[in-house]
């Protein structure tokens, strides 16, 4: 299985990328990994925030294949502990081709984002800023790599 990462707009912050790019060369080493990085749109302060999340929208769905399974990260999803995520994981490398990963614009998903997506999940009921998840989100699926494996890297 095949897993990707579609992030919309770059990571501008310099610790945040070192941090990404390091979880990123971990996790290769466990399953085919990808970060997908969508451009920002421009003259976004002429676009309402529907305007912009449907546009963004557009170029998140160019990326999706009719046969993936697609997992949004949205404050709504499911949420679950470090050890039920690597278990969820482990179950779909056993049903999914490719699996995809979004994290959305500033003002979340369109609606057909929300349509197209098999799931979600929320990775705590705190928010945090669109930089800073990408951190976070590399660094569990690396931990439910780990955890799948059997290596000492998660305490419980």
């Amino acid at each position: 299985m095949k897993t990707i990462l579609i992030l919309v707009g770059k990571t501008t912050d310099k610790h945040f990328q070192a941090g990404i790019n390091d979880y990123c060369d971990r996790i290769g080493h466990y399953m085919p990994f990808d970060l997908v990085t969508i451009p920002e749109l421009k003259n976004t302060k002429s676009l309402s925030e529907d305007q912009q999340k449907q546009a963004e929208g557009e170029l998140i769905l160019k990326q999706i294949q009719t046969s993936d399974t697609v997992v949004l990260l949205d404050e709504h999803g499911k949420e679950f502990r470090s050890i039920e995520f690597a278990k969820w994981l482990e179950q779909k490398r056993n049903t999914a081709r490719r699996l995809i990963f979004v994290v959305g614009g500033p003002y979340g998903f369109s609606q057909d984002v929300y349509a197209r997506a098999n799931e979600q999940l929320s990775l705590s009921k705190m928010t945090f800023s669109h930089q800073m998840i990408r951190l976070v989100f590399t660094e569990q699926i690396y931990r439910a790599c780990t955890i799948i494996k059997g290596e000492p890297y998660h305490h419980e």
